[in-house]
């Protein structure tokens, strides 16, 4: 079959029975639309392989090999299972960040050391791979001298295309006046920030008979957003680019408790002088195992279309589940274009390239 005749077919299918096919597909969010129509990832909404993932987690050897001093150790990675899924599913570029626990384990020197050799291991992917992975830079929080520093390095010199933050370091989240010094540098850097979660100082222990990350990673990019909202830091440093994870956590169900914190705090004049919902259409969110029909309508009804991403969470998810999940909500193909590519350029336009 030629590839036009294949193109045909798969544009047929997606226009026939679109309802049916809909709710179908999102009973099997795991799986993509490839999968049942050979051939047709490649023509979906007019994206061949030019996806941009900004949720992708990398582990560098070194990393990898200085964790194993310390006893810690981290998910399995490989540059080549992340090139072979990204060609699976149509993924262009991914922006890399740190895979858990990241670069914070409580000592200064180790932490500088891991995100040195971290940064400059995803700086040489980037070179030795042109076009298939950006960076998002990991620093030295709540240690705000090294990660000034790295900063510098990182975006200067290596050319970073942003800053990758936990969403919590101990028992502080990022608006918390000790980060201060590194959101006034980030904010005059105009830099893009994604964020990402990791079990909480708070609640890592709760018997809940799940994991933390089921319940606890989206709850804390909430409290993160909240934190940054609620102390000011959001107004304050209102050039920083804020990226939250999995359609920002749980604050789409939390959006009247904010609306009502913001209405009875007397406090809030300064700190918050937009209002919530002006912070909160500011804020990019990305999809990665948020991209089910009720995360997406909640994320929605807090943030326009273009503010949400296409992210995978590669190598805990891939990019099948969030391809099927994207494709299974109904959003029209100009809404896909911008999700899963338009947007990114206009955050990352380094990416163009």
């Amino acid at each position: 079959m030629t590839r036009n005749s294949t193109e045909s077919r798969c544009v047929k299918r997606r226009t026939v029975d679109e309802p049916g096919r809909r709710a179908f597909l999102g009973s099997i969010t795991a799986l993509s639309a490839s999968a049942f129509f050979p051939g047709c990832a490649s023509v979906e909404t007019g994206t061949a392989a030019r996806r941009i993932d900004v949720h992708h987690h990398i582990a560098p050897p070194a990393y990898t090999a200085a964790l194993k001093e310390r006893m810690r150790g981290h998910a399995p990675w490989s540059v080549q299972k992340s090139l072979e899924d990204m060609d699976k599913s149509g993924i262009a570029t991914s922006v890399t960040s740190l895979i858990n626990p990241n670069t914070w384990l409580g000592d200064v020197p180790f932490a500088r050391r891991l995100a040195r050799i971290s940064n400059e291991y995803a700086a040489t992917l980037a070179r030795d791979y042109p076009g298939r992975f950006g960076f998002f830079a990991s620093l030295t929080l709540p240690d705000v001298e090294g990660s000034l520093r790295e900063i510098e390095y990182a975006m200067d010199a290596l050319k970073a295309d942003g800053i990758y933050l936990i969403v919590s370091y101990d028992d502080k989240y990022l608006g918390h006046p000790d980060f201060s010094p590194v959101l006034e540098e980030l904010n005059r850097r105009r830099a893009v920030v994604y964020t990402h979660p990791l079990s909480p100082q708070c609640c890592g222990q709760l018997q809940t008979s799940v994991s933390t990350a089921t319940i606890e990673y989206a709850v804390d990019t909430t409290r993160t957003m909240a934190s940054l909202m609620f102390t000011g830091a959001a107004a304050r440093f209102p050039d920083i680019r804020w990226i939250f994870s999995h359609s920002g956590g749980v604050t789409p169900f939390l959006l009247s408790r904010f609306l009502q914190e913001e209405k009875v705090r007397k406090d809030l004049e300064q700190k918050l002088p937009n209002g919530v919902m002006h912070e909160l259409r500011k804020f990019y969110y990305e999809t990665a195992q948020g991209n089910h029909s009720g995360a997406l309508a909640g994320l929605l009804k807090i943030a326009p279309i273009s503010q949400v991403l296409y992210g995978t969470d590669f190598p805990f998810r891939d990019g099948a589940e969030e391809n099927a999940g994207l494709g299974a909500f109904g959003f029209s193909a100009a809404d896909m274009r911008a999700i899963n590519r338009e947007n990114a350029l206009r955050l990352l336009p380094r990416l163009k390239a």
